[in-house]
């Protein structure tokens, strides 16, 4: 079975398509038309990589949500996601999916995104694997622990240590590519390793279950690897109306991937060049949430799934590492005035 990775760092080695090729087609005047703005919505590119979580959007795209609303929207897939950010700068795109430390990241740096949707989290998909004689993670302190530098695997592994009241100070590092840590923690070269699925169930199924074990993984720190829709803030201003159509598309996409989930796998699987099957398989492990959970990521608030949270984290690491030389603030990264002010749905 084909497995796509939860970290995007990776997936160049994984896609069955191009590494960018046009979604969408002309568009017809749809049903609920009367509510919508009079003059013609001006159509949206949007950067996105394969993989998952985006299951929304290729939803919309297949069933036309977008085209009802006057709108026309070219999902642009890449093949490294670090390059949505800067083709966004470029105007090659008006927005990209890219994960929130990326928006931290490119705000840092004085590219001013904000996010507008939460897309999907990690919900257990990527974890801390240890031998079983690694009882906690206050055992964690002194160990040689395997992951791959400012990645999601990164973030985590700091936040949690910091529940210990524990930091990378008090572990050795070992920077490693994700597929490697399996081999590095069967060999014994390491007790602990940061890594996601599908190495995390690979390990755990060692030894007929008994060689290895989750300690602690993205289901105990939800939010903090997170994906999101962000656009800069001037296009925010120049295109409200169209970034309302696709949030309302969207969700439209989401309400039938609840409803409908086979069929949904269907549509996603032709997107991705995987089976439904497949599909299915890989939404274990991530979580795609509901508006009201959107609105508490957006909010500055003392909720484990809040951005200000998992952002301190993300950014402190960054700031730690000289990838930034200073931690954007939480309200420059974020803008809820859409799911604010959406119908409800």
């Amino acid at each position: 079975m084909v497995l796509i990775p939860r970290s995007r760092y990776w997936l160049r080695r994984l896609l069955r398509k191009p590494a960018a090729f046009a979604f969408g087609t002309a568009l017809l005047l749809g049903a609920g038309a009367a509510s919508l703005p009079a003059r013609a919505l001006e159509p949206l590119t949007v950067g996105v990589v394969i993989w998952t979580g985006y299951g929304p959007f290729y939803v919309a795209d297949a069933l036309g949500f977008w085209k009802q609303r006057k709108l026309k929207v070219r999902l642009q897939v890449f093949a490294d996601p670090a390059l949505i950010p800067p083709a966004m700068a470029g105007r090659a795109v008006d927005g990209g999916v890219i994960t929130y430390d990326q928006v931290l990241g490119a705000d840092a740096k004085g590219q001013q995104l904000a996010v507008v949707l939460p897309v999907d989290y990690s919900d257990g998909g990527d974890a801390i694997v240890a031998a079983t004689s690694i009882r906690s993670l206050a055992d964690f302190k002194g160990e040689r622990i395997a992951f791959n530098a400012l990645s999601p695997s990164d973030f985590l592994l700091s936040y949690a240590l910091s529940t210990q009241g524990l930091s990378e100070k008090d572990i050795v590092s070992a920077d490693m590519t994700p597929e490697a840590i399996p081999s590095a923690l069967v060999s014994g070269r390491v007790r602990i390793g940061v890594t996601y699925e599908p190495f995390v169930s690979q390990l755990t199924a060692q030894g007929g279950g008994k060689a290895f074990r989750v300690i602690y993984s993205s289901h105990d720190a939800p939010g903090l690897i997170a994906d999101v829709l962000a656009f800069d803030r001037q296009q925010i201003a120049a295109h409200p109306a169209e970034i309302r159509a696709l949030l309302e598309g969207y969700f439209d996409g989401l309400a039938y991937m609840k409803q409908n989930p086979q069929k949904a796998a269907q549509i996603m699987a032709k997107f991705m060049g995987i089976s439904a099957g497949e599909v299915l398989a890989q939404m274990h492990g991530m979580h795609n949430p509901d508006r009201t959970e959107m609105l508490v990521n957006l909010s500055r608030s003392s909720a484990k799934t809040s951005f200000a949270s998992s952002g301190e984290v993300i950014g402190r690491i960054l700031k730690a590492k000289g990838q930034i030389s200073q931690v954007p603030a939480f309200e420059q990264t974020v803008d809820d005035e859409f799911l604010r002010t959406l119908a409800p749905r």
